[in-house]
């Protein structure tokens, strides 16, 4: 594979929000269903598809810039050692037999050459009577000197070759299977508060132009991600790809999500702030009473239990009322009075 930066055309520091953007753009543009004249569309959106799920995934992506980083090591190290000159020249090797490596790898013995040697020797004259069983006739091979005697290896490959022919089949699968599929679709699905109480449905539009409902599942909140299986990309000759659809809470009414919380401002003027009140606010629950204490200021919250969003185990989160102390439209004389005699030492 390619370098997966430069597939995607982003810095090596590129943070999440622009390889997302970058792969957006990219698959838009080599998608095959634009590009039907090019026959290597299908191969180079496959591609840019692989590179952008190695980035999105912080500790693949991690592991990949580290072995970049090795390599580049190894590179650099392996210019100084031809830049000092050539060295002694090692012997050369055997070639290493496929059920050797197989043992190698796997930590098993390979089988015995002395069993297939002994099954190809040929037989010699069969005797019968009780001189040919007290003393058989020496072969050929058992008269010669040891010492001299070059017996061939003979080396039962067929066992090896089956293991090794197993183990490249199933790399290749597994390679192929993870080619096969199309990269995922990644879309943001805005959602509003009252939707995700009320648990609704929501429509997300597939890359061919469907439109399927999405039921916002039990304790969702923003962020949260909804994978459609094989409802994304669609290309000849590839599995259908996923759509990763992440929940984005409106942020701009009245309440706004951290997490399960709910959380709202209430405006207070300068007297209810320093003597304290009680008030009603509207939640999506309906209306509460809140009170707030004396002398509360805007870096005051009121925490009211169980006005927030229901989790998966049915508990729910708390409602926040962020105080914000506010002046009246137009200037109170007696307020003004109150504050500049408070400065100045003056009492009207």
């Amino acid at each position: 594979m390619r370098d997966p930066y430069a597939i995607l055309g982003v810095r090596r520091n590129a943070g999440q929000e622009e390889i997302k953007a970058a792969w957006r753009s990219v698959a838009k543009a080599i998608h095959p269903d634009h590009n039907r004249d090019d026959p290597l569309a299908t191969e180079r959106f496959a591609e840019a598809g692989r590179a952008y799920e190695l980035l999105r995934d912080p500790a693949r992506r991690s592991r990949y810039d580290h072995a970049r980083r090795d390599a580049e090591l190894r590179r650099m190290e392996a210019m100084k050692e031809k830049m000092r000159g050539p060295e002694a020249a090692e012997e050369p090797v055997g070639a290493e037999s496929a059920e050797e490596a197989v043992s190698r790898i796997f930590g098993v013995d390979p089988q015995p050459a002395a069993s297939a040697s002994k099954a190809a020797a040929p037989r010699s004259t069969e005797k019968t009577g009780p001189a040919a069983e007290a003393k058989p006739e020496p072969t050929v091979e058992a008269k010669q000197d040891p010492a001299k005697a070059e017996v061939p290896v003979r080396r039962a490959a067929a066992p090896g070759t089956e293991l090794v022919a197993a183990i490249v089949r199933r790399i290749r699968d597994r390679i192929t299977k993870s080619a096969e599929k199309v990269p995922d679709f990644v879309v943001d699905l805005p959602v509003s508060i009252d939707e995700v109480m009320n648990r609704a449905r929501v429509a997300v539009e597939l890359p061919d132009g469907e439109t399927v409902k999405v039921v916002i599942p039990p304790g969702a909140t923003d962020g949260q991600v909804i994978r459609l299986k094989e409802q994304g990309y669609r290309v000849a000759g590839m599995t259908r790809g996923d759509v990763v659809a992440t929940l984005r809470v409106g942020q701009d009414g009245p309440f706004r999500t951290r997490g399960l919380d709910l959380v709202t401002t209430l405006p207070l003027d300068l007297q209810n702030a320093v003597l304290g009140c009680e008030t009603r606010i509207e939640t999506p629950h309906g209306a509460v009473k809140v009170t707030v204490p004396a002398w509360s200021g805007s870096d005051k919250a009121i925490r009211v239990p169980g006005k927030g969003l229901k989790g998966a185990d049915g508990e729910s989160g708390d409602l926040l009322v962020e105080l914000r102390l506010v002046l009246h439209e137009k200037p109170d004389d007696k307020v003004t009075d109150l504050m500049r005699s408070q400065r100045d030492g003056l009492y009207l």
